[in-house]
């Protein structure tokens, strides 16, 4: 609880945190907005295929134009101005920075960035959990191998999660099940880039003045972007994963009631799960007390006197009183980040990271494809991402999600199927084949 007077610290001794952001999008843009509050954190270089675009971006924020000036990044690192580039690599090998903070979205471009990050000794703040879900544990055994902090980005909900977690977990508690909450009904599945604002309730004329991507978005709501954060969760904890999120509609108060296993009232299969929990009932009505914007842990005790205690101190129990749950109502996005980069560099710590491989996400048709079809990726109009145990992802040979971009179909699929490597024509001999090679291997699945 110490982390801003040893920022300070850093400040008053005239050193700082010297961060390089590679993809100047939403995300960044939220942390960016923060920096300038925070002693002992300058930021060096920002990486984006669009320099002007991030320029802008940074104006937009609140950033002095004349800060974004610097001709290199030794110039940046001397003036404290910010210098752009659109070659992400030069931020990597530069020995101006020493950590980068990868926010691209894209999981093909996040893996490149990690390994080369590996090589070049620069720690890296994983925002780009798109990456972390297709091959995350063996990247985290890589950097940790190059004595290197690979770490999940606090502000999003998968670090937020795992905080939870360990919060259960060290205060001596079982945990039963973990997650977050979101807007989801099972229609959604089939939503795309054409339909996904009638769901959010806005025009396209309002979302494209608020500068929202279609295809972002509706990776939110079709259920995939949930099925990749609880694959991180999972992997970064060591919980359990459905074969399928289910989505159900609950509420705070319901937690500790109903996200239990079946055996004691609840209807999780067993202990110890992951799960998201929607905002809308199945007839589209509200939940009363719904945490859409949140995530929640639920733990147990077995302990007499601790189920008193529960009880004495106000904490929401199911009828037994033997299980409560905690829960945060809100999540910042990047305006938390600072905590990630200030843990990272001042304690060596992560603010979570893969530990296992329980969970995968694979693409599933959201309609009848035909074989030539080009796969569309995440948030598309042609699959959505399914969370499913690892084990049955292997033998099944499901084709992951991350990797369903600009890919051609070999075979027909019916609506709702698993799409397997079978069904696709994809190289084989890609580097992100072997990375997932080498991760059933280390992981035994």
């Amino acid at each position: 609880m110490n982390l801003f007077e040893n920022l300070k610290k850093l400040d008053i001794n005239n050193e700082t945190i010297k961060i390089g952001v590679i993809g100047a999008g939403k995300f960044s843009s939220m942390y960016l907005s923060q920096v300038k509050k925070t002693p002992g954190i300058q930021l060096i270089g920002i990486a984006d295929l669009n320099i002007e675009k991030a320029k802008k971006c940074l104006e937009s924020i609140g950033w002095e134009k004349s800060l974004l000036k610097a001709k290199s990044l030794e110039n940046a690192k001397k003036t404290k101005n910010i210098f752009f580039t659109d070659d992400s690599l030069s931020l990597i090998e530069s020995s101006c920075i020493d950590l980068i903070i990868e926010s691209t979205g894209d999981p093909l471009i996040g893996v490149d960035h990690a390994l080369m990050c590996c090589k070049f000794g620069k720690h890296i703040l994983m925002v780009n959990v798109e990456a972390d879900a297709l091959v995350g544990p063996i990247l985290k055994k890589k950097f940790d191998e190059a004595g290197l902090i690979y770490s999940l980005a606090y502000g999003d909900q998968p670090a937020l999660i795992c905080e939870l977690v360990d919060w259960a977990r060290t205060s001596g508690f079982s945990v039963v099940s973990a997650g977050k909450g979101t807007k989801f009904l099972d229609m959604y599945h089939k939503s795309t880039p054409d339909t996904v604002w009638d769901y959010y309730g806005i025009s396209k004329n309002e979302a494209e003045l608020g500068g929202m991507n279609a295809k972002m978005f509706n990776s939110f709501l079709d259920g995939t972007k949930s099925a990749i954060e609880m694959a991180s969760v999972a992997n970064a904890t060591g919980l359990g994963v459905p074969d399928g999120l289910s989505f159900p509609p609950i509420g705070v108060n319901d937690l500790a009631n109903l996200l239990k296993p079946s055996e004691v009232g609840g209807i999780l299969e067993k202990t110890g799960l992951v799960e998201v929990i929607s905002s809308l009932k199945r007839d589209s009505k509200p939940v009363y007390r719904d945490l859409r914007w949140g995530v929640f842990v639920v733990f147990s005790t077995e302990n007499d006197y601790v189920k008193r205690c529960f009880k004495e101190y106000g904490m929401p129990t199911d009828d037994s009183g033997y299980f409560s749950s905690m829960y945060k109502p809100f999540h910042l996005i990047g305006l938390e980040l600072g905590i990630s980069v200030s843990n990272m560099i001042l304690r060596k710590e992560s603010t979570g990271s893969p530990i296992c491989w329980n969970g995968d996400v694979v693409a599933v048709s959201k309609k009848a494809l035909k074989a030539g079809d080009i796969l569309d990726g995440e948030g598309g109009f042609k699959v959505y991402g399914k969370l499913v145990p690892s084990r049955k992802s292997r033998e099944l040979d499901c084709f992951p999600l991350g990797l369903s971009n600009k890919v051609k179909l070999r075979n027909d699929i019916k609506e709702g199927e698993i799409i397997k490597f079978t069904d696709v024509n994809f190289d084989n001999n890609l580097n992100i084949l072997k990375l997932r090679k080498d991760m059933e291997n280390y992981f035994n699945i």
